[in-house]
């Protein structure tokens, strides 16, 4: 019985969370945090400055209040004090300081009482037994003593603040005739820090909102390949050979590149499947006729003819026949699924041409000679190309064996290699039947013949061209060919060369200094 928590139809699927909204969030939180370090590090320069200017001022303020004050030779008391710190308070009997002027008038140019008008900042006098003489304001701070000037960071009722002793000196006399208390509270400071705390966090949200924006709509406008892909990709497993393929987009980046790319795989993917089927056909098609004439001739033989010699030797020896045939089919199909692999097995494999070339067009010499072969070498010195020996070997005799095949008549076959600034050029010709301009781009598919009535009295299946071409074009090369019906066809094969051996060196010493060795056949 399935357990239902193994049942991939039971299983509750994870709730999708969108690239889309990924890629918004992300930018969102990036851009925000950047914002936020930057706004922790202008607040915290700007509260720096700011209290360095606020301890500037209370300093000053001491200075100021000192300097009124020190011209007195006796202790302060509230009646001397008076008169220089609120001359608009003082009374007709108080001294009036020199230079000064009483009235209201008077206030608004005199410094000291523009520092004391600061509402955050509270100058206290005391005489030298630590009494208090005068007040600014009414707030409640411990005294003490200094020998001079004092600034600290102390708690002012429930906030932070500055508070600044100095002890004041008499000019005439040099002893202390009091104390002066600087209180400041900071409330500007802390105003102002609320003030741009607010602007941060109102500026904040605005930006994590116009970056998660902004990021949405460059997602979505990333992502519209990715979404076309996946619709492609779904139109696909539904009907395998659609034609439906991503539109180019507009633009030269990497998804450009990367849609190119998948239409590039979908069309070899079709390729391959139109390549399966038609090789799955043709392969039913080439067995379907050996295997029914040795069912004939076993039905036959079971029937009746195993009792005549005759009949059981000619049986035997056409299901023999056809048994050949079949193993020859499917070594070449062998053959060609390798020659489909070679760049994996061969990548860096090279060849010396003009030896490889001599050597097939002996071979053919002595294992043919009743025809006349003819060589054209016009390579001066050994010629290395990139490509496996094995492999460029068997290239030339599927073409020579080619040639032979369709050159009954007049047998004579035709091998020439000659190169180029970047290539060596073989060619091999053959004076028979000829192709028709309508099948000479057909014969390179599998199991292609030109003509399929004689085709099979002069042997093969038809794959050897298909061989032929897979392995020139896994090596980068080229193959086509020219004919002319009745008189013949030219098969014309390319490959760069690597390197042309000087006198002397050997493709050994070339392979050493290069480090191209030959993979082995896998």
């Amino acid at each position: 019985m399935t357990n239902p928590a193994n049942d991939p139809n039971q299983v509750k699927r994870a709730r999708r969370f969108s690239l889309r909204w990924k890629w918004a969030l992300g930018a969102a939180f990036g851009i925000f945090i950047v914002f936020a370090v930057f706004a922790i590090l202008l607040f915290s320069r700007f509260t720096a400055i700011m209290m360095n200017q606020e301890e500037t001022n209370l300093k000053d303020t001491m200075t100021l209040v000192v300097e009124r004050l020190n011209n007195q030779s006796n202790t302060l008391t509230n009646k001397t004090v008076l008169p220089y710190l609120r001359p608009d308070l003082a009374t007709a009997a108080d001294p009036v300081p020199e230079n000064k002027t009483r009235g209201k008038d008077n206030i608004y140019t005199d410094s000291i009482i523009v520092k004391l008008a600061r509402e955050d900042v509270t100058v206290t006098i005391y005489n030298p037994a630590g009494k208090e003489v005068y007040a600014s304001r009414n707030i409640s701070t411990k005294f003490k003593q200094t020998k001079a000037i004092d600034v600290s960071r102390e708690k002012v009722g429930s906030q932070d603040g500055f508070i600044g002793r100095r002890p004041i000196r008499s000019r005439t006399s040099g002893r202390i005739i009091g104390y002066v208390q600087v209180t400041s509270q900071l409330g500007t400071l802390h105003k102002d820090q609320h003030q741009l705390l607010v602007a941060f966090y109102v500026l904040g949200a605005f930006a994590f909102l116009v970056s998660g924006v902004l990021g949405y709509l460059l997602a979505v406008y990333f992502l519209k390949p990715i979404k076309a892909m996946t619709e492609t990709i779904d139109i696909i497993n539904q009907e395998p050979q659609s034609v439906e393929r991503i539109a180019a987009p507009q633009r030269n980046d990497e998804l450009a590149d990367l849609t190119n790319l998948f239409n590039d795989m979908l069309d070899r993917m079709q390729r391959y499947i139109e390549q399966q089927e038609e090789f799955v056909e043709d392969v039913s098609h080439e067995l379907r006729t050996p295997v029914a004439i040795i069912e004939g001739h076993m039905q036959m033989l079971n029937r009746w003819g195993k009792d005549d010699p005759e009949i059981l030797s000619e049986s035997i020896s056409a299901s023999l026949q056809e048994i050949t045939r079949m193993k020859s089919l499917v070594q070449e199909m062998l053959d060609l699924s390798r020659a489909e692999q070679v760049d994996i097995h061969y990548p860096n494999a090279m060849t010396d041409a003009k030896e490889v070339a001599n050597q097939v067009f002996g071979n053919f010499k002595l294992i043919h000679p009743e025809f006349t072969f003819t060589l054209d070498d016009d390579l001066k010195a050994p010629t290395v190309i990139k490509i496996y020996r094995d492999h460029f070997e068997q290239i030339l005799i599927i073409l020579m064996d080619n040639a032979v095949k369709y050159s009954q008549k007049r047998q004579e076959v035709h091998l020439s290699i000659s190169r180029d600034e970047r290539n060596v050029e073989i060619a091999v010709q053959d004076f028979g039947e000829g192709i028709a301009p309508e099948n000479i781009d057909r014969v390179f598919n599998r199991f292609y013949r030109v003509d399929k009535a004689r085709s099979r009295d002069k042997g093969g299946n038809g794959l050897g061209l298909s061989i032929a071409q897979h392995l020139v074009e896994s090596y980068h090369g080229g193959i086509r060919v020219e004919s002319v019906l009745g008189s013949g066809a030219i098969f014309r094969v390319s490959f760069p060369i690597v390197k042309t051996l000087e006198p002397g060196e050997s493709l050994l010493d070339l392979e050493n200094k290069t480090g191209n060795t030959p993979t082995p056949d896998a």
